[in-house]
């Protein structure tokens, strides 16, 4: 420790300098880094239901659909007809949509008196104005199974305007220019938007926004809560520019990769100004106790005695980002584990090397009188608090002891109601937009969860085509789909409008002339591939509920199971599959993350302190933190979902800091004094006041996140605020009388105030 505090001071200008290129350097890669808000991106190649749902939103453009809901009293309007046609011919023209369909350019398939014709359900030029026309054209829908329920809600009060999006499109601009060019149109109906696109571009804005406008506040706030404790110059701006250095090259590294920025790395910049300014925090509180007035000396000194606890600290916090790898579904929560946990070994390196040697250049021609004075100031934390906590500790250890046990107990009854969300209407706060769409398509259209049917054969087989009507009625039966939509449904229309036949012709050419008639037609795009290989069924999926997806996909893969064969192969996908599969994760990635981080915690601090006693003491007070969290959770109804599955290793990774603090400075005082109650004392004073610094300016930092306009970013930050406060309390309070019972007995003098 000695040799490297030396080099560093010897040292510091070469890496002040190292320091500002590459922050140069990094900041520079900062124009390149984009936000991709995408989950449908996240989902894992190796999974079947992942990438069966990307290889059919590739093939078929199924996701990447958006839709524009019009909400009116009455759809069947002439007037409302109008505002549908003007909304569906301007996104027609805007670059990167493939294919609009609304209620005004709908394919209809009837029977005439002289045959059958395959046109539009309306007339866009003659729109209906008479209201028998009218009557007739929702006489039409209702009577139309394929649109009845899907164009127009049954209530005739919401009509949607579906557009897909080409490959080559930018999602982000197309989104923008669709909402720019429905709002020029200042029409009177409200309108509403959903669908992959608009959804990606809103959680963009939205993470935009948090980090314009969440992001200085945490700075100020933190700010002045280091002015307040340090009362210095120093102790303000080297926490916060650590952390804004930190934060820089992570930034930089990510966009240097060609990562972006998610709706859970979003977080990044605030985790890292909390938890980067925490290291340095120690380093200066340390320079602050020592009684050494030369400024060298007490550089030196302070860093040699905190640098074994930071990076053991910052080596279990990488740990606890680290876990996330092991038992996450989504990529975007691995990327944000991998580069906090990077993020957080810039901090720590920086609070060891750099602030040393900025602190040894800018002392240099200007001693600051109070960091040198070799007196340790009288203050709140110290006379009113940390001593009278001391006193506690050491009168009623064994209450302490039991109000703990007593917490702990409760909240493992309230871990077993802990509810599960993977529903997207649980991202938004109520009177939303965006869940507002989600509602009315709930409500109205069967919901917005896309299922999908893969049928692998030739799309111009009777018996494929057969069942494939047969499987969209079996879906039909199931309470939580509402309509289906495909191929087979368009070749049996038009079979009953040719020959008064309701079905599939058992004779493949007339198939093939009834195809003749529909081929080049815009709506085929979404339902069979050009070489007529694969078709798909397309449906939506209504209820939120976990166990009604389950019991959804048991249902469907019976029916595939008893009808798939050589030459029909069958497949079924969609987001209620996807969020089976991210349910069960968010239980296996906890699970994981925790004993992966609580395991390596345990054995890295016992290495390092070279006592085993030391690793399993250090992991009590979290590990007890963790628990009460859960209880929370439960007892709150706060949910389990992408977000709040972070906490607990977060929590832990952070969180064990504290302790790693304390019994850091308990074996060395009890080293230098052979005294353990002596030890304790001191050790509550000197590093409990860092830790009450450091747990306000970090809960403070995470507490602003309960500010977001994205509900799981607010439980996330309230839960990250209380596993911060509870393991802070369990490092000065449970750790230190646990440190005291089992001293007691063995050095009893120690004890003895009398002594």
């Amino acid at each position: 420790m000695k040799t490297i505090t030396g080099k560093t001071l010897t040292y510091r200008w070469l890496i002040i300098l190292f320091v500002i290129f590459s922050t140069i350097f990094a900041g520079y890669e900062l124009k390149n880094l984009g936000i991709d808000a995408d989950i449908l991106r996240s989902l894992p190649d190796d999974d079947p239901d992942a990438a069966l749902l990307k290889r059919i939103g590739k093939n078929f453009g199924g996701n990447s659909m958006g839709i524009v809901i019009l909400e009116t009293e009455d759809v069947y309007r002439t007037a409302v007809l109008e505002h549908v046609r003007a909304i569906t011919d301007s996104l027609g023209q805007i670059e990167g949509i493939s294919s609009v369909t609304s209620l005004t350019n709908i394919i209809n398939i009837k029977g005439k008196e002289s045959g059958f014709e395959v046109g539009r359900l309306v007339d866009e030029y003659d729109l209906p104005e008479t209201p028998e026309a009218l009557e007739k054209l929702k006489n039409n829908v209702k009577a139309n199974e394929m649109y009845r329920g899907s164009i127009v809600s049954e209530d005739g009060t919401s009509t949607i305007i579906i557009f897909t999006l080409s490959d080559s499109a930018d999602v982000r601009t197309v989104a923008q220019t669709v909402l720019a060019k429905t709002q020029a149109l200042n029409i009177p109906e409200k309108l509403y938007y959903i669908g992959s696109p608009m959804l990606v571009n809103y959680i963009s804005d939205l993470m935009r926004r948090d980090l314009m406008r969440l992001l200085p506040i945490a700075f100020i706030l933190i700010a002045l809560i280091l002015l307040i404790s340090f009362r210095s110059v120093e102790g303000v701006i080297l926490p916060i520019l650590t952390a804004v250095i930190a934060i820089v090259w992570t930034l930089g590294v990510m966009s240097l990769l060609d990562y972006r920025m998610s709706m859970i790395s979003n977080n990044i910049p605030i985790i890292l100004l909390a938890v980067g300014s925490a290291y340095t925090i120690h380093v200066l509180n340390r320079i602050n106790q020592l009684r050494i007035t030369n400024r060298d000396e007490a550089i030196r000194k302070a860093v040699e005695f905190v640098m074994i606890p930071i990076l053991l600290a910052a080596v279990t916090t990488m740990i606890g980002f680290v876990s996330f790898i092991f038992g996450s579904y989504l990529n975007m929560i691995m990327a944000f584990g991998i580069f906090t946990a990077l993020g957080t070994f810039f901090a720590s390196m920086l609070s060891i090397f750099f602030v040393p040697a900025l602190l040894d250049v800018t002392t240099s021609k200007i001693r600051n009188k109070n960091l040198f004075t070799g007196k340790i100031k009288k203050s709140f934390l110290s006379e009113k608090l940390l001593l009278r906590l001391n006193v506690l500790l050491f009168k009623h250890p064994k209450y302490v002891l039991t109000t703990w046990t007593v917490l702990i107990l409760i909240s493992i009854v309230g871990m077993f109601f802990i509810r599960r969300s993977v529903d997207i209407q649980d991202y938004f706060e109520k009177g939303n937009p965006t869940r507002e769409a989600e509602r009315i398509m709930v409500e109205k259209f069967g919901g917005t969860k896309p299922v999908f049917v893969l049928f692998e054969g030739d799309m111009q087989n009777p018996e494929v085509l057969k069942t494939m009507l047969e499987a969209g009625e079996y879906m039909e039966q199931s309470p939580d789909i509402y309509t289906t939509q495909s191929l087979a449904d368009l070749i049996a229309q038009l079979n009953e409008a040719v020959s008064d036949e309701m079905g599939i012709p058992d004779d493949q050419e007339k198939i093939e002339q009834l195809w003749f008639l529909l081929d080049g037609n815009d709506a085929l795009k979404r339902f069979v591939n050009e070489d007529l290989t694969e078709g798909i069924i397309i449906s939506k999926f209504k209820s939120p509920d976990n166990n009604s997806k389950k019991v959804f996909a048991g249902y469907m893969n019976t029916f595939i199971e008893q009808h798939s064969r050589e030459g029909c192969r069958i497949s079924i996908t969609g987001m209620p599959f996807v969020d089976i599969t991210m349910d069960r994760s968010l239980i296996n990635s906890q699970i994981a993350s925790i004993t992966i981080a609580v395991i390596f915690s345990i054995l890295l601090v016992s290495l390092i302190l070279r006592s085993l006693s030391s690793g399993f003491f250090s992991a009590i007070p979290i590990i007890a933190t963790i628990t009460i969290l859960f209880g929370v959770m439960g007892f709150t109804g706060i949910p389990l979902n992408i977000a709040t599955v972070l906490v607990a290793s977060v929590a832990l990774g952070i969180g064990i800091d504290y302790s790693i603090h304390i019994i850091s400075h308990f074996n060395s005082t009890l080293k230098i004094t052979g005294n353990a109650r002596l030890a304790i004392e001191d050790t509550i004073i000197v590093s409990g006041k860092a830790i009450i610094i450091n747990v306000i300016s970090v809960s403070t930092g995470f507490l602003i996140l309960v500010f977001s306009e994205m509900v799981p970013l607010q439980y996330f930050g309230l839960l990250l605020t209380l596993s911060m406060v509870g393991s802070s309390l369990g490092a000065m309070t449970l750790l230190p009388v646990i440190l005291i019972l089992a001293h007691r007995k063995k050095n009893k003098d120690h004890f003895n105030p009398s002594l």
